[in-house]
């Protein structure tokens, strides 16, 4: 394996350089797939996942100095600082539908923070509700590899797989004891759409696994195999009593999603992530807010609190088809994303827009936000190797940074389509 070459002293362990030098340390990705295609066997999958998803994981880290993480921890708990505010709340709530103005109790599992980093510090992209990657991250921790004395201690830094696997059920408790208080915790449905065809499947096998790994019965459910009645949700003749909600209708208002909808707002079962979380803090127009200091001041924030979320969200504006001449006039400088929408879909970079796309954005429920280059990764030594794009996410609980993770891709967003792309392990510098 290729050798890190050495650096001047004042520069050694410096994430930048490490991030164009060093190969010494990854991930086993053979050894990592055929561990899951092991762990899965007993759930009836018998594919190669080397073959059905040839780039989920890089072999390459990602390194990235202390204080970046420091910066992004601080944004985070900034946020929720905003979030806790009666102002910040009226503001965000006064336009989501009634499914999601009511707060359940649960705070909701798996936000999803997505950063760029910049010389200038880390800058909050979009926040997600239903961030998915969590348990193949933490799968990732069992194939690290390093050769190096020096680098080897960063693997250091971050919990081990067991450890995250079981502060994510805990989550998950404290979800179910914030709406049910000592009740016993049941059967938990894992609810995607067509769940057996989603990219992701494998990870909700490895959810399926943690939960009966603790005594906890859990299933993998489309939401029209659910039913609601007798104050109750069912899946076949067992009864459900939490959801882990992998959908991407944030407020349940899909007519195939309706008896889980109803059952949410009769509280006949938990759900979490939640439509109440989704507006509180996924919803994209929420970043006008935060990024906004003249309105943070009006809806009661400190200043210290402003400054942070100033400086470390990048610009975000409604976009409304009364400016749609400035809005094309300055298209190269914003980067434009649907308020509602998830997983890259429908965003654009200004500079790559057609008139025709343009039209139909200044059309839609659009924000816009100043353009943040991501950082970068070389994914293989040598002057031809590729440079990838990184982007960071940190999974949140509670206000707490659980894990923080990396995904490499190439093109306008994140995907799984790169070679040497996926997700990737963080060490901290």
């Amino acid at each position: 394996m290729q050798k890190t070459r050495k650096a001047p002293r004042r520069t050694r362990l410096n994430a930048e350089w490490l991030n164009r030098e060093c190969f010494c340390v990854g991930v086993d990705v053979a050894a990592l797939q055929h561990q899951l295609e092991a762990d899965l066997k007993p759930s009836g999958v018998t594919g190669r996942l080397i073959e059905t998803h040839p780039h989920l994981f890089s072999a390459v880290p990602v390194f990235v100095a202390r204080a970046q993480v420091e910066g992004m921890k601080s944004l985070v708990e900034a946020i929720h600082v905003a979030a806790g505010l009666a102002g910040f709340r009226e503001s965000v709530m006064s336009d989501a539908p009634a499914i999601a103005r009511r707060a359940p109790g649960p705070l909701g599992a798996f936000l999803g923070f997505d950063f760029h980093l910049t010389v200038g510090g880390p800058r909050l992209i979009e926040i997600n509700t239903n961030a998915g990657g969590a348990m193949l991250n933490a799968a990732l921790r069992r194939a690290q590899r390093a050769c190096c004395t020096a680098v080897r201690r960063l693997t250091h830094h971050q919990a081990d797989a067991g450890d995250l696997e079981e502060t994510f059920f805990r989550m998950f408790v404290a979800e179910w004891r914030a709406a049910r208080g000592e009740s016993p915790f049941g059967c938990v449905a894992i609810v995607d759409d067509a769940p057996e065809t989603q990219y992701l499947y494998p990870e909700f096998l490895m959810f399926r696994r943690l939960f009966e790994a603790r005594s906890i019965p859990a299933v993998i459910a489309a939401p029209g195999a659910l039913r609601h009645e007798r104050g109750a949700v069912w899946f076949g003749g067992r009864r459900i009593d939490m959801v882990y909600n992998r959908l991407t209708d944030f407020y349940l208002g899909h007519a195939q999603h309706g008896q889980l909808a109803q059952a949410y707002a009769d509280g006949d079962v938990v759900v979490t992530p939640h439509p109440h979380a989704h507006a509180l803090f996924g919803n994209k127009r929420n970043l006008a807010l935060l990024s906004d200091a003249e309105r943070l001041r009006g809806i009661g924030a400190e200043e210290a609190c402003i400054r942070t979320l100033v400086e470390g969200i990048p610009r975000t504006e409604i976009v409304a088809a009364a400016d749609a001449d400035r809005w094309w006039r300055d298209r190269g400088a914003w980067f434009f994303k649907p308020a509602r929408g998830f997983g890259s879909r429908g965003s654009y970079r200004g500079d790559k827009l057609t008139r025709r796309t343009f039209a139909q954005i200044v059309g839609g429920d659009y924000v816009a936000q100043r353009v943040v280059p991501p950082g970068e990764r070389l994914a293989a030594a040598g002057p031809e190797g590729p440079t990838l794009k990184v982007d960071f996410r940190s999974y949140v609980y509670a206000g707490r940074v659980q894990l923080i993770a990396a995904r490499l891709y190439q093109g306008q967003t994140t995907n799984f389509r790169t070679p040497g792309g996926g997700f990737a392990p963080v060490y901290l510098v």
